[in-house]
């Protein structure tokens, strides 16, 4: 058994313990107040017939409407039906009127509330017993006929059950609805973290890899650079991938703290991308302040993206990253120049990687925009509010 089952089981298994508890204590304090005489007054009472002298069977079914409530949640039906059938006797023999059968109430309360196999044959069950029990107060010369008033007030005692019933049934499945969307949510944005680390140092190896193929003949040197800079590639890669199954692995948020990449590792991104042959120039504007950690990694994962799409579709052209620190927000451009009415594809509208920067950054509550330029490349431009709203 795994250890979330386990826990599981055992909190159920807690839970129904305190509630036999809950349902022992209240079976023993109504038997007790049944035999308070003040008491009996409350008590229910179907006939006006001449009452009959209390005796050992009376105790017997006083006690017989109360005590089966030790057991009312877990067998609520069968707590019904010994209830029932004391309660119907005492009201057929005319034994005096007793606190106890309030007990008959709480127990067609509780089963409407809490049973969940066959609940019209025990509704019908009822109905039939309490219309026989009438017809054989009436045969014995009853002359009460509020059996009917009696009736509706039973029928309202199990229809609030039953509301009781639909609105925890209602809760439980928000509450599972709920952990199905937080999950599928946790899941989308592992999906986004892995295609944006696993693209972008995949692509950046591949282009190094394929560069140091032309240069093995021709420049020894500068290919052995090439090789070097996938392996520091490489790594990196390998890096961020253990920080992802760390994650997943739940180590808490101090692991995010301690590996998430931030805005101040966007020069070490830039530079790897230089290192790929691809021409970058970073500029930033204003005092870099302390930001959320969501923000700084959407930032990151933005000029991420951008610098990806740059090395794919547009390799060897000049590429400005522009990163604006302002007080209420981050303002993020990267343009990649290209040739005007060039063939070909510039900006894929409907990639993941793009589409998934748009989820990341619309949680924010910024804006991201990725667009063709008229004279030729792309440009990818974020707005992150500094204050985190995910």
């Amino acid at each position: 058994m795994s250890v979330p089952l386990a826990v599981r089981s055992w909190s159920a298994w807690w839970r129904a313990q305190q509630a036999s508890v809950k349902d022992g204590a209240l079976a023993a304090t109504l038997t007790a107040l049944a035999f308070v005489p003040t008491l009996s007054v409350i008590g229910a009472q179907l006939s006006d017939l001449p009452k009959r002298p209390a005796d050992a069977l009376a105790v017997v079914l006083t006690v017989a409407q109360s005590a089966p409530l030790a057991f009312r949640s877990r067998h609520p039906a069968a707590c019904l039906a010994v209830i029932g059938a004391a309660f119907a006797v005492h009201q057929a023999l005319c034994y005096p009127q007793t606190f106890a059968s309030i007990g008959f109430y709480l127990a067609l309360y509780t089963a409407g509330a809490q049973q969940s196999r066959h609940r019209r044959t025990l509704a019908a069950a009822v109905s039939a017993g309490y219309a026989a029990l009438a017809i054989v107060l009436s045969q014995l010369g009853s002359p009460n006929r509020d059996f009917l008033a009696f009736y509706l007030v039973l029928v309202v005692l199990w229809m609030a059950g039953a509301g009781m019933r639909r609105r925890r049934a209602e809760e439980a499945e928000r509450r599972r609805l709920a952990v199905l969307a937080a999950g599928a949510d946790e899941r989308a944005r592992i999906a986004r973290e892995l295609h944006d680390v696993v693209t972008h140092h995949v692509t950046a190896i591949v282009v190094q890899a394929d560069a140091a193929q032309f240069l093995v003949g021709t420049a020894p040197q500068r290919a052995g650079q090439g090789l070097a800079a996938i392996s520091d590639t490489g790594r990196q890669a390998l890096t961020e991938l253990r920080y992802l199954l760390g994650v997943l692995e739940a180590t808490g948020d101090a692991a995010l703290t301690d590996h998430t990449p931030a805005l101040g590792s966007v020069a070490d991104l830039v530079e790897q991308v230089r290192m790929s042959g691809q021409p970058v120039e970073l500029t930033e504007h204003g005092e870099r302040l302390p930001r959320p950690i969501d923000v700084e990694l959407a930032a990151y994962r933005v000029v991420q993206e951008a610098l990806t799409n740059a090395v794919k579709h547009a390799t060897g052209q000049p590429t400005r990253v522009t990163v604006h620190h302002r007080a209420g927000h981050i303002d993020i451009e990267v343009t990649t120049d290209g040739i005007a009415h060039a063939e070909g594809p510039a900006v894929p509208s409907g990639g993941r990687g793009l589409d998934g920067l748009r989820q990341r950054v619309h949680m924010l509550n910024g804006e991201l925009t990725a667009a063709a330029r008229p004279e030729g490349g792309f440009s990818v431009r974020a707005l992150i509010p500094s204050r985190s709203t995910a």
